[in-house]
């Protein structure tokens, strides 16, 4: 009995190895535009045996999908990477958008996205803008205001200011920069943020200005 248990056991581990192994590498050829990627990974050693550990902390659609997800991003580029990328997506070689199911934090997902639920080369453009404004301003992305249960965002409280005249007080880290830096970022930030995708920079713009403001010495 103990070697028929065992026998089936591997079967359905094969069965699973295939059955997401696939799906795994057209994502991966997906990634590449159809050309082969070697993969290079970073892994961790834990008692002399090397890892590769995905956690998930709660039962959610799509696990699989974000794991594959993760997995390909980290394996681009060979250099160090942020984590985290199972909501990612990639758009199709041609395209500038694709449709794909409403995920992310609330306060930082672009309104358009929420509305639409369409992701664009603008959609994390807009998210990074409302981190760059909690980084300036030492500020969590939603603001109480005693009235409503989610509180009031960040890029409007800013706006708010800027309407009435009054200053924008930076705090965090943004106190390494000079005020003239800052100033520069908050105005970066902004633009990040504007409603219309078309008023807003590309990425590739907006880590060369990143690059400029860092250069200044006003």
């Amino acid at each position: 009995m103990e070697f028929w248990r065992r026998k089936k056991e591997k079967g359905k581990a094969r069965k699973w190895f295939l059955r997401n192994g696939s799906k795994f590498l057209e994502q991966l050829i997906a990634d590449n535009n159809g050309m082969s990627n070697p993969i290079r990974m970073y892994k961790g050693v834990i008692e002399g045996r090397s890892y590769l550990i995905k956690r998930f902390t709660r039962q959610v659609g799509g696990e699989e999908e974000s794991a594959y997800n993760d997995i390909v991003l980290s394996a681009r580029n060979g250099r160090a990477k942020l984590t985290g990328f199972s909501l990612a997506v990639t758009l199709p070689e041609g395209k500038t958008w694709i449709k794909d199911r409403l995920a992310g934090t609330f306060g930082y997902i672009d309104p358009i996205y929420h509305l639409t639920e369409i992701v664009s080369e603008y959609t994390d453009v807009f998210s990074f803008g409302i981190l760059m404004l909690v980084l300036l301003m030492g500020r969590p992305q939603l603001l109480s205001d005693g009235h409503s249960v989610f509180g009031t965002s960040i890029l409007k409280h800013v706006k708010d200011l800027q309407e009435r005249g009054e200053p924008v007080e930076f705090g965090g880290g943004s106190n390494d920069m000079r005020p003239g830096q800052m100033r520069m970022c908050l105005d970066l930030a902004l633009r990040c943020c504007e409603e219309r995708n078309e008023d807003r920079p590309k990425m590739i713009l907006v880590a060369k200005e990143i690059k400029l403001i860092e250069q200044a010495s006003i």
